[in-house]
C-alpha cells in the first residue's frame, strides 16, 4: 500500500466505518447478474459490500500493492477481477461490451475528471454510485441561478439524474479528509435521446458558454454566429441563469 503522505497527495482516503459501508451497500443493492466496475477499490472495503453470489466485479486500482492485497485477501462468492491500471489514462472501451454499474470511493483530486470521462460510455451504464467531496456532490446536483450551477452540473445532468443519498463525516475514513463527503447516485435519464454527435455539440456549447460567467450568453457564444430569434433563448441572460433545455436548444442550432 502507498505510504500515507503519497496517499494524501492522490486523495486516497479509505473508508473504515462499518455502518457507513453497510449503508452504501444497501444503497447499491447488488443483484445476481450485475456487472460492476469499481474504481479505486483500495483495500476492498466497498468491494466486500457487493461481494455476493452471482455478482461480477471488475475493480481497477493504480496501486500495485493494493491489487496484490485484493487478489490474496478477497475471494468469492462474486466473480472477481482485479486490474492494475490508472482509470484516467487507460482505455475504458470494455464498458461498451455490456451494461455496467459503476461504483467507487473516488480520489477527491480527480473525481470530477473521472465522472466526466465515464460520460462517454453513458449508453452502457445502468447506474453509478460514488463517494465524493460534499462540495462536488452539491455542484453536480445544483440548479439554475445557484452559485454551483455550471459546466459540471449541465454535462452530467444532460445524461444522468443525481441524488445525494447521504453525507459521510471525516471520522469514517482511516486518514481523515479536511472536508465532508457525500454518497451520490447517478441514474440515466429515462427520456434520454441524445446521440454521440449531439452530446459533443452540447458539451462544446456548455464549455464556451461558461468561458466568462460575467458575460451574457450571446457574447460567450458569438463565434457560433447564432440566430437568437430562432432559438427561444434570451441572449442577454448569463449562462448560470439558463436551464439545460436552453443549452440543448442552442446546440441543436449549431451547424458544423
Amino acid at each position: 500500500m502507498i505510504d500515507r503522505k503519497t496517499r494524501r497527495k492522490f486523495g486516497q482516503n479509505y473508508l473504515k466505518d462499518p455502518a457507513v459501508l453497510f449503508e452504501m451497500g444497501e444503497a447499491i443493492s447488488p443483484a445476481v447478474g450485475d456487472h460492476f466496475f469499481e474504481i479505486g477499490p483500495g483495500m476492498g472495503a466497498l468491494t466486500k459490500t457487493i461481494n455476493n453470489d452471482g455478482v461480477n466485479i471488475y475493480a481497477m486500482d493504480v496501486d500495485p500493492m493494493n491489487i496484490d492485497y485484493l487478489k490474496k485477501k478477497i475471494v468469492g462468492p462474486a466473480n472477481l477481477n482485479f486490474k492494475l491500471d490508472d482509470v484516467m489514462t487507460t482505455d475504458l472501451g470494455f464498458l461498451k461490451n455490456k451494461t455496467y454499474r459503476v461504483i467507487g470511493n473516488l480520489p477527491y483530486n480527480i473525481s470530477t475528471q473521472i465522472i466526466l470521462k465515464l460520460l462517454d460510455y453513458y449508453s452502457n451504464i445502468h447506474d453509478m454510485h460514488f463517494l465524493v467531496q460534499k462540495e462536488v456532490a452539491e455542484k453536480i446536483a445544483s440548479t439554475p441561478s445557484s452559485k454551483d450551477w455550471g459546466k459540471l452540473a449541465l454535462k452530467i445532468g444532460s445524461l444522468f439524474s443525481c441524488q445525494i443519498l447521504f453525507d459521510v463525516p471525516p471520522d469514517a475514513f482511516d486518514i481523515k479528509p479536511k472536508v465532508n463527503s457525500s454518497f451520490i447516485r447517478l441514474s440515466p435519464k429515462s427520456d434520454l435521446n441524445i446521440s454521440a454527435s449531439e452530446k459533443s455539440k452540447l458539451f462544446k456549447v456548455i464549455d464556451m458558454a461558461f468561458v466568462s460567467r460575467r458575460k451574457n450568453i450571446r457574447n460567450n457564444l458569438k463565434s457560433f454566429n447564432l440566430d437568437w430569434s430562432k432559438i427561444g433563448v434570451d441572449p442577454t441572460n448569463r449562462p448560470e441563469d439558463l436551464y439545460l433545455k436552453d443549452f440543448l436548444n442552442i446546440s441543436k442550432k449549431l451547424e458544423y
